[in-house]
């Protein structure tokens, strides 16, 4: 009896492919940052490019007749240069176009109109330079400023990598208390009254793991990783056993301060290389040492 595939699963084979966050470091990725990724890949962003219908049904104007409607969001092409600016949300269309009507229709690739502008944060105390749209500036104006803009919309809805950098940078500010602003104490304190209740959204957490990209929220965790495991070199390990197995087979000069404890990390100093050659020429059973020793003579 075939059992029926739950909507949205893919299947490989005939059993579910691991997403992203199931399978290798992925997986060890915290919730915080499962969290963000949900707000901004995952959450149906605003309409930007049409305009949403909240009827399910709707009469044709010219045959009158009775049709569901279909409010499809266009497919949106996020390029590089976008995450490099701030779109207001915007990004390419493909699509087609009937330039002639006696003509096939030809692929045609619409792209909102540009311009570079200055922008202001007064959390961050900084004036930036970024390339815009029009409804960017638009909804700036409608936010009250720039600060306001980025805190207030979601990351579906800001989309740019640019932009989501920024509103990270802005909420670890607000937590420190806007150092930018410290020679400034009174304007400091209004600017917290007025951008700190945007904190009681997000933990430090969420905060410190907030508009990474995926790439970006692995290397991070990978550093984390190396941080909290402190990795020893082979050849110390592999030193420290051989001395160890000589104190056990009852050498005496094993059991001495070896200068290359140094030279083995990296410290290649003049005064230890002249006392591990003394050492080498003073011990009747040098013939181990300069074996190796990588700074003694080499017999011929």
């Amino acid at each position: 009896m075939a059992h029926a595939t739950p909507q949205g699963v893919k299947l490989l084979n005939g059993f579910k492919r691991p997403g992203r966050f199931e399978k290798g470091l992925g997986a060890q990725l915290p919730e915080a940052y499962k969290k963000f990724w949900r707000e901004w890949k995952l959450t149906k962003p605003a309409a930007v490019h049409y305009i949403p219908k909240e009827s399910e049904w709707e009469r044709d104007e010219v045959t009158n007749a009775i049709k569901p409607v279909q409010s499809i969001p266009f497919p949106l092409i996020d390029t590089p240069e976008s995450h490099q600016g701030i779109w207001g949300g915007e990004a390419v269309i493909k699509g087609f176009q009937k330039r002639e009507s006696t003509k096939r229709r030809v692929p045609h690739f619409w792209v909102p109109t540009l311009r570079r502008s200055v922008v202001h944060s007064q959390v961050l105390n900084e004036y930036m330079s970024v390339v815009v749209t029009e409804r960017t500036l638009e909804q700036i104006h409608e936010c009250h400023g720039f600060d306001h803009y980025l805190l207030k919309n979601l990351a579906c809805d800001l989309r740019s990598a640019l932009a989501l950098k920024l509103k990270r940078k802005i909420l670890k500010s607000l937590q420190m208390g806007c150092p930018a602003l410290s020679a400034e104490p009174k304007h400091q304190s209004e600017v917290l009254k007025e951008y700190s209740p945007y904190l009681a959204s997000y933990t430090s957490e969420e905060i410190d793991w907030y508009g990474h990209t995926y790439l970006e929220a692995i290397h991070k965790l990978q550093d984390q990783l190396r941080a909290a495991e402190k990795v020893i070199p082979h050849k110390v390990e592999f030193r420290s056993k051989l001395i160890e197995r000589l104190r056990e087979a009852g050498i005496a000069e094993a059991g001495k301060k070896d200068p290359r404890d140094s030279v083995s990390h990296g410290d290649h100093s003049d005064a230890d290389i002249d006392a591990l050659t003394k050492l080498e020429s003073s011990t009747p059973s040098s013939s181990w040492l300069s074996k190796i020793n990588p700074f003694g003579k080499k017999e011929t």
